[in-house]
């Protein structure tokens, strides 16, 4: 029996997903927020979920440790797309990536072209791309935690990150000022796989289509 593994984040992707395998006929048989483990079975014996962090499932998929996974654009862009098969947007977790200031930051200003901006960000090659286009100079600083306490503290003028609500940014006294890409969660397909377990994946690819939002 072909056996087919899945990686997933734990989260909103994870949520969002169920409902796609679900339409695929598979039921995920533990709640991965009350169980310890890191690999969970389904209803189908030869379908497996691993659970990795978001900005891993790339690494997962590329490598073979998983044969598709399911990550946000933004987190496939960083990555690079070396060794994957995208054969689907899913339309879930869906965000904007956004430039946020100050309120008090005159962002017009400050990207004028050939003019210098430091940005804080998680994100630096979709910033390094945003504002090379804009044909101004950027000094990157990549933080891990909370982005919005740069331009708080003096660390950046300006932060690139992810964006739902906007309830965030506005508790802090941030503002968004430009947003550069709608972001929304794709499926991704280790090419390998895709040729040794073309059935079954095919299968997969094919019920997630079908149930997929529009």
């Amino acid at each position: 029996m072909t056996t087919i593994t899945l990686a997933l984040s734990k989260g909103r992707i994870f949520e969002e997903t169920l409902p796609l395998l679900r339409a695929a006929g598979i039921e995920v048989l533990e709640d991965p927020e009350k169980s310890r483990k890191l690999i969970l079975a389904t209803n189908q014996p030869n379908v497996k979920v691993v659970l990795v962090r978001a900005s891993d499932v790339p690494t997962y998929v590329q490598y073979g440790g998983a044969d598709l996974g399911v990550a946000g654009r933004d987190v496939l862009i960083e990555h690079g797309l070396e060794g994957m098969y995208l054969p689907l947007d899913l339309n879930i977790a869906r965000c904007r990536m956004s430039v946020a200031t100050r309120a008090d930051f005159d962002y017009a200003a400050a990207v004028k072209q050939g003019s210098r901006i430091r940005v804080a960000t998680k994100y630096t090659e979709i910033a390094r791309q945003h504002f090379a286009e804009k044909g101004v100079h950027v000094d990157l600083i990549k933080l891990y935690g909370s982005m919005e306490l740069a331009p708080l503290t003096g660390l950046a003028d300006a932060i690139v990150d992810l964006v739902s609500t906007g309830g965030t940014l506005r508790a802090n006294k941030l503002v968004e000022v430009e947003q550069i890409m709608d972001i929304s969660s794709r499926l991704v397909v280790n090419q390998a796989a895709l040729k040794l377990k073309r059935e079954p994946l095919r299968q997969l690819i094919d019920a997630f289509a079908s149930a997929t939002p529009k």
